[in-house]
């Protein structure tokens, strides 16, 4: 029985100016546009400038959500960030984001959950809201993934590119999005992709790189095409929803191949798919609102819509979450 009293009421997203080609990257590593595509179906990424770091990407996010929303920022009691590329460890992204806004009454917070950090947001928004301790919260995905990637990694380097997006959650008893969610990890699995910090090595295994990504690409492969389409599965069944009451797919767009497999062991047909990998990359967190928000754009992607979106990522975690689209045109 759905019990949520929260609707996403408004989307907007921002990536940085500077495009990064297959072609460019030929430059940097010994790839080539064909095999990249062949492999991932990803054409660009955006980077972003050097001293533009995520709070900067968010920021222009949410003004981007403000310009199409006809009600007001001023009142949000909350600003919940997602990222795994914070400036700095502390101050949170969040609190940049808040400052900047002038939200002084706003509480504000960063999140981990790497690639499903969006969908993890989304359900801590609708909780608060539904529990009512809250009615009005930003939800921002962001990242500067050029900052950790090494380009001389041919593995990882094609993968990544920078972006934000940002959702209004607001109370609406009357007409809420969320339909259901589940949630799970698998932490036995963190080993397969991580970025290098404090400590030397997880289970015994010494970590590589300074700081940098690194990606067993094969083993998270088979992770996610074995989770997510059980994790569908589970979700639709808890909901009492059948694939077929479904419009629209949006998982991480992490890979294009990837999800293809997903979508044949789901039965979703890939042309009900949303994704943002080709032209922006794999922008962990902010995928999934990139690809709503290039939908919201187009037209494709409408009020009263249902959906699944799930996100998936190191951890290993995942996020899937069943919504009827709450933004009006």
């Amino acid at each position: 029985m759905n019990t949520s009293a929260a609707r996403i009421s408004a989307i907007g997203s921002y990536v940085p100016e500077r495009i990064l080609t297959n072609e460019d990257l030929e430059k940097l590593v010994d790839t080539n546009d064909e095999w990249i595509v062949q492999r991932t179906g990803i054409r660009e990424r955006r980077i972003a400038a050097e001293e533009e770091f995520t709070s900067h990407l968010c920021i222009r996010a949410v003004l981007d959500l403000a310009a199409s929303y006809k009600g007001t920022l001023e009142d949000v009691e909350m600003v919940i960030v997602a990222t795994t590329t914070p400036d700095y460890p502390y101050p949170s992204v969040a609190c940049l984001v808040q400052n900047h806004l002038g939200l002084t009454s706003a509480g504000a917070l960063d999140i981990n959950a790497t690639c499903a950090g969006f969908a993890y947001g989304l359900h801590l928004a609708n909780g608060l809201i539904t529990a009512g301790l809250h009615r009005k919260i930003l939800v921002i995905a962001g990242e500067t993934m050029s900052k950790v990637t090494n380009y001389a990694d041919r593995n990882t380097c094609i993968l990544f590119g920078d972006g934000a997006g940002a959702a209004l959650v607001e109370y609406d008893a009357e007409n809420p999005s969320f339909e259901g969610a589940v949630l799970g990890s698998e932490g036995s699995g963190g080993k397969h992709v991580y970025r290098s910090g404090l400590a030397a090595s997880i289970e015994g295994i010494p970590l590589e790189g300074e700081g940098k990504i690194y990606q067993n690409g094969r083993e998270v492969y088979k992770w996610a095409v074995r989770t997510v389409p059980e994790g569908i599965s589970r979700l639709l069944e808890a909901s009492d929803v059948g694939i077929d009451g479904v419009d629209w797919f949006v998982p991480h767009s992490a890979n294009l191949k990837m999800i293809e497999s997903i979508c044949e062991k789901t039965s979703i047909p890939v042309q009900k798919t949303l994704t943002s990998a080709e032209y922006y990359g794999n922008t962990s967190s902010a995928t999934i609102p990139l690809s709503l928000q290039l939908a919201q754009r187009n037209g494709t992607l409408k009020y009263g819509d249902r959906l699944i979106i799930f996100g998936f990522g190191a951890g290993l975690t995942y996020a899937g979450l069943l919504l009827k689209w709450g933004v009006q045109d």
